[in-house]
């Protein structure tokens, strides 16, 4: 199984991260674009701050996904083979409590469909997730377990 790791003693806030999981998931997959001329898709990782300590925060994947047990709709489902924990946002029926159950905070609203949710899906159509590909410090890592 795959997972994604935070490093918070190398994470300076720059929220690259966030700016590329943004770009990733938009319609043309373009900096430039998802931001300036598209509807902005949720972020899927976000940074979180406090003084001089910052990490990104997203989705851990769990071995016991809490969100998937709870999810009432069966929308919430964790692949078996590669442990990712995705979001079929046609049987998602907003119900949000995946959002509740999660320990990380890590399963939000989206903020373009407001009755799913938008977690991390690990980027499927790349090798590596966009957020840790370009984290300039490499303060995410991704680690087979």
């Amino acid at each position: 199984m795959i997972r994604i790791y935070p490093r918070e003693e190398y994470c300076i806030g720059c929220r690259l991260c966030e700016i590329h999981c943004i770009a990733q998931h938009s319609s043309s997959k373009d900096l430039i674009k998802a931001f300036k001329k598209e509807r902005r898709p949720s972020k899927r990782v976000e940074v979180e701050e406090a003084g001089h300590v910052s990490f990104a925060l997203q989705c851990r994947h769990c071995e016991e996904a809490p969100c998937v047990s709870a999810c009432i709709s069966g929308a919430m489902s964790k692949d078996e083979k590669t442990g990712v924990v995705t979001n079929d946002p046609q049987r998602c029926i907003g119900c949000w409590t995946c959002i509740l159950v999660c320990p990380f905070g890590a399963v939000r609203r989206s903020a373009v469909e407001h009755k799913v949710v938008a977690k991390c899906d690990f980027c499927p159509d790349l090798e590596i997730p966009a957020c840790v590909a370009n984290c300039p410090n490499e303060a995410l890592i991704m680690e087979e377990i």
